[in-house]
């Protein structure tokens, strides 16, 4: 049989930063939007990949014909704020053979659409919500797995108050990345996203 992401559960839930849902990116209904994102210099600085409509459009499209990675807003009381990337890590050829990978390893990319969003701690939030998400999708998921650009501090920052630890730094094809992990909690509390801390850093994008 062969493996494929577990979709995550998407359904609302109240967060101290408000009302947070996941939904499945739209290659064509939400391109204007992730294309006027990736423009955006501070998300291009670590995405890399701003430039025509064109080129956002292939990624998401991209996107969706893998079976290993999956494409969500996150939404706020209703409003698209952020672009998620959920993954099997163990399973991603641009990362699986570069750290010592687990079974059912889940990965997360995010990047915080709007300005006025950033550094305020709502990623941080945010990363724990989606965190729980993906380990209650997969039973057989230990952890989840991140890899920020080591030179983008506010990300790394943001996933260090999400939980996750710096396990190591990697060098991969098209960065140097802290690789952050956050083990399965032998308990699991859904009140876990309701800690909300500053952020000092101008943005909590993940490449």
């Amino acid at each position: 049989m062969t493996e494929s992401l577990i979709a995550l559960p998407i359904a609302s839930r109240m967060l101290p930063v408000g009302r947070f849902a996941l939904r499945e990116v739209d290659p064509r209904r939400d391109l204007d939007l992730v294309h006027g994102w990736m423009n955006d210099p501070q998300v291009a600085a670590f995405w890399e990949l701003d430039g025509p409509r064109e080129r956002t459009e292939q990624h998401l499209l991209d996107q969706g014909m893998l079976d290993y990675s999956a494409a969500y807003l996150g939404l706020i009381d209703g409003e698209p704020m952020s672009y998620w990337e959920v993954y099997r890590a163990d399973l991603d050829p641009l990362l699986a053979g570069y750290y010592p990978a687990r079974a059912h390893d889940s990965g997360l990319h995010v990047l915080i659409g709007p300005r006025a969003l950033r550094g305020r701690g709502i990623g941080s939030v945010l990363l724990r919500d989606l965190a729980d998400r993906a380990l209650a999708a997969d039973p057989q998921a230990t952890r989840v797995i991140a890899e920020p650009d080591v030179r983008n501090t506010a990300s790394v920052r943001a996933f260090a108050r999400a939980g996750f630890s710096q396990l190591a730094v990697v060098e991969l094809a098209a960065k140097r990345a802290a690789l952050m992990g956050r083990q399965r909690d032998p308990q699991p509390s859904p009140s876990e996203s309701a800690r909300l801390h500053p952020d000092t850093g101008p943005g909590e994008d993940s490449a």
